[in-house]
């Protein structure tokens, strides 16, 4: 069905919008929409004007110095406490100033490919991970105290990356489930993913992790790692990991389908072919301290991995096995392509969880479009838009179409299906005219009931160029 929708602007100039989450500040009866930019301010909307919450541009890595603008490090994640409202507290997710380092692979990011014929390209280690890696990322509790002034508490996790991209985003989200916090990490970056650290257990990469917050660890600074196996025994034990293979995860959506009962919508950005959003309600994570007893075989018990879940990367990107692209000599207007790691995408088949939908960077159908990255997943609940109630919106950064400039991005939804066949999903048609300037969709956000939708702007894909968002609410 054809749905067609409005874009009404709410704040516009921003820097790069991240994360757009509501929440009901102390004190306060009505809710706030938040908007953490990526290179480290946390705006809200209060009586018709924009205030800062909270600024921590000092302790976010430079940006945009080493990839001509673009980065995919800075602010990543925010998230609120379901208790705020009482506790004042919130968790952010960000990349450490002064942590920059020259990388794991020194001029091989984003141009690592794997070569089915060099086994020496599909066995890569991440060695010497303690010099070479690209950047630090935490993983913080703050406060904000009743004089309305933040502060933080604690760091949950510091996590060592090999590359600067791949670091996820809206990465910090609670679950209405468990009440946990879950982290979404990327792979940690470069292309294909060069080390395999999504499929192996011990890597805090790719994976999808709840966070026990309630748990104490007496531990308020722990050591930079990125190993499970490396973290102390007490933070071990606030950890379980829900799914890996992951690619680079924008975040987890609940949808409500029974009492304390969630559809969970997760998105992973594809490679060359292909972006997917998978969807599942059972699960059963695996505590930390299980994975690591296992690898050291301290115990003889096999692991029970019955319900974990497993997005099948590296050697699938979602419905396809991972391929990369080579242009055919006799015809430029053809290509060929070439499965990367074929054993691995035999070894996942039956494990891994096949998506929901998978959409493409090159699609002939009329009614579709070219994608390029999925940038938020979203359900909506709300009943203002009635084609939309109860589908899952996304986004997708630009149309890749090989349409003139200007670039601009796309708006979907889908919905799950009852029959147990892959969904299909629609184009949603907007009414904005951005003119002659670029708009990259770069997030999604809704409010607290799933009954508003918010989309971020940017005038373009490099984080260096400053002050060319827009934080558009998604209207009839």
């Amino acid at each position: 069905m054809k749905v067609k929708v409005g874009l009404r602007p709410i704040v516009s100039k921003l820097n790069m919008p991240t994360v757009l989450k509501t929440a009901i500040l102390p004190g306060e009866s009505i809710e706030r929409l938040f908007i953490a930019t990526q290179v480290g301010e946390i705006f809200y909307i209060g009586d018709g004007d924009v205030r800062t919450f909270l600024d921590i541009r000092s302790r976010i890595i430079t940006l945009g110095a080493s990839g001509g603008g673009y980065d995919e490090r800075g602010l990543i994640g925010l998230a609120f406490h379901p208790d705020f409202y009482f506790n004042g507290l919130f968790y952010l997710h960000y990349s450490v100033a002064g942590t920059q380092g020259p990388g794991s692979l020194p001029g091989e990011f984003e141009s690592f490919k794997p070569n089915p014929c060099d086994p020496r390209t599909l066995n890569l280690k991440w060695m010497n991970r303690e010099t070479h890696y690209d950047h630090i990322d935490t993983v913080e509790e703050w406060i904000l105290h009743a004089n309305g002034q933040p502060q933080k508490r604690r760091t949950l996790l510091n996590i060592r990356r090999p590359f600067l991209n791949h670091n996820g985003v809206n990465s910090l989200n609670f679950s209405p489930e468990t009440g946990k916090l879950i982290l979404t990490t990327g792979d940690g970056g470069s292309g294909y993913d060069p080390f395999n650290l999504s499929q192996n257990d011990m890597e805090i990469a790719g994976k999808i992790i709840e966070i026990d917050i309630s748990k104490p660890t007496f531990i308020d600074n722990p050591p930079v790692v990125t190993r499970f196996n490396e973290l102390p025994v007490s933070i071990q034990e606030t950890f379980t990991v829900m799914a890996k293979g992951g690619r680079n995860l924008p975040g987890i959506a609940f949808q409500r389908v029974s009492y304390n009962q969630y559809i969970k919508y997760v998105g992973s950005v594809g490679q060359d072919l292909v972006e997917s959003i998978f969807s599942f309600i059972h699960y059963k994570p695996i505590p930390v301290t299980q994975l690591v007893q296992a690898s050291l075989n301290l115990t003889n018990s096999v692991l029970d991995q019955e319900g974990f879940i497993n997005f099948g990367w590296r050697g699938w990107e979602g419905a396809f096995p991972t391929s990369f692209i080579t242009g055919c000599s006799a015809d430029p207007a053809s290509d060929e392509k070439t499965i990367s790691y074929y054993d691995e995408a035999i070894t996942t088949s039956v494990r891994r969880l096949p998506p929901l939908i998978s959409y493409f960077h090159k699609d002939p159908r009329a009614d579709k479009f070219g994608g390029t990255a999925l940038t938020g997943v979203q359900t909506y609940m709300g009943n203002a838009i009635p084609g939309l109630t109860g589908s899952v919106v996304f986004t997708d950064l630009a149309r890749n179409e090989g349409s003139p400039p200007p670039v601009k991005g796309v708006l979907a939804y889908t919905r799950v299906r009852t029959d147990c066949k892959q969904s299909d999903f629609s184009v949603i048609d907007t009414d904005y005219d951005f003119g002659s300037q670029s708009a990259y969709y770069v997030s999604l956000g809704s409010n607290l009931s799933k009954s508003r939708l918010y989309l971020g702007v940017y005038g373009s894909v490099k984080v260096a160029d400053q002050h060319q968002g827009t934080v558009f609410e998604i209207v009839p």
